[in-house]
């Protein structure tokens, strides 16, 4: 039996601070995510490794370490999505999305460059929201556990430049 087709509205807001320069920008809140009300909340996920990886720090395990981190590198962090249709976590399920505000950063934040997660958040970007920011967005290989195709030391060989150049 599959899973039900459930719509769900983005339970938790940006992260940002007025020093924020990159936005790195996911699709939507996995089912973990949600649970956690925070970005990137499945174990399996590599975002945390792959970002503590980047600026040489210990991989942050609290909401407030995770916090600190993005934000000591000056990262904003959210979604593509507001919300949408969705079966589980699955990207290829979301229907019916509707675009995040994305002018709750960037009216408060000198965002220069976006970074998107994955496929569906630079296909979802483009449509939505790249008119809106004028930033032509840089894609990133996902850092879902899904994406076995791209390994760790190549996430963050790519990140790295992406991130720090």
């Amino acid at each position: 039996m599959s899973a039900p087709v459930t719509h769900v509205v983005h339970p938790f807001g940006p992260l940002f601070c007025p020093e924020s320069r990159i936005l790195i920008l996911g699709s939507f809140p996995s089912v973990k995510s949600r649970e956690a009300s925070f970005f990137y909340g499945h174990p399996l996920n590599r975002f945390w490794p792959m970002l503590a990886a980047v600026f040489s720090e210990a991989v942050p395990h609290t909401v407030e370490e995770k916090t600190a981190l993005a934000l000591r590198h000056r990262l904003a962090l959210w979604d593509v999505i507001a919300e949408c249709d969705i079966v589980g976590s699955s990207d290829a399920s979301v229907r019916n999305a509707v675009p995040t505000d994305i002018a709750r950063i960037t009216a408060h934040a000198p965002i220069r460059r976006v970074l998107t997660n994955g496929a569906l958040s630079t296909k979802l970007y483009r449509q939505y929201l790249e008119a809106v920011t004028g930033i032509e967005p840089i894609r990133m290989p996902s850092t879902s556990p899904a994406n076995a195709a791209c390994s760790f030391d190549k996430l963050v060989e790519i990140w790295r430049a992406a991130l720090t150049s």
